[in-house]
């Protein structure tokens, strides 16, 4: 299930055919689609700005700036998409994209550079891969809502992947490790979480089935993470 691309909320486009009313389509080139962009555009200005100069403060603050940068339009386009009902089929397609390639970007660096071991990072990417696949089993049936563990994960890994790009040393190099496991340990429970949720939907489609009737989701507008 996916959002109106007319950026309506659920139920406002029959409220609105049912007075005689047309929904205004939504333009692609809107506020919340171009921050998706934007965090896309900064992947490789990240990567580029992290290996040219590993050694080099100067470096590392840019690219932690990028990094940052990008981190916080993650956690506002979603938010602006659904206030000012600028919800398209592109955002919800491109917005994980961006999601996924500025955490993996970040994270296959970090472990190049041996600043973070590859199990970590081969952990975590296996966790987004197989949510995303879980989506996909399931969408034909409704869309797996965010929960506050996948947006706490979310949140979590951002600060400690932005703190493991700064050059810190001694206990700010020590929280950053704590917050990464932190991060860490909630993405493992949210991908548990997400198997679970994604099975229990698809028992409820076959019950619906069954009884002839069908299975929905008025959650589809979350962000999935």
């Amino acid at each position: 299930m996916t959002a109106p691309a007319t950026g309506s909320a659920p139920g406002e486009d029959e409220d609105a055919a049912a007075d005689g009313a047309v929904p205004v389509p939504v333009p692609v080139l809107n506020v919340a689609n171009i921050l998706t962009i934007a965090r896309l555009v900064l992947v490789p200005v990240f990567v580029v700005f992290l290996f040219a100069g590993p050694d080099t403060d100067g470096w590392r603050y840019a690219a932690f700036g990028a990094y940052a940068v990008a981190a916080v339009t993650d956690q506002i386009d979603g938010s602006i998409a659904r206030h000012w009902r600028l919800v398209t089929d592109f955002g919800i397609l491109v917005d994980p994209i961006a999601d996924k390639a500025l955490t993996g970007a970040a994270l296959i660096s970090l472990s190049v550079l041996g600043e973070l071991p590859w199990w970590v990072t081969a952990l975590i990417l296996l966790r987004e891969v197989g949510v995303t696949l879980l989506r996909l089993w399931v969408i034909r049936f409704g869309v797996i809502a965010a929960s506050r563990g996948g947006k706490a994960k979310t949140l979590l890994l951002n600060v400690a992947i932005g703190l493991y790009v700064l050059p810190l040393a001694g206990p700010a190099a020590t929280s950053r490790a704590v917050i990464l496991a932190a991060g860490v340990i909630v993405a493992v429970a949210t991908g548990v979480d997400y198997v679970y949720r994604a099975l229990a939907l698809r028992r409820r489609a076959a019950l619906a089935v069954r009884e002839g009737g069908t299975v929905g989701n008025d959650e589809g507008w979350a962000d999935a993470r």
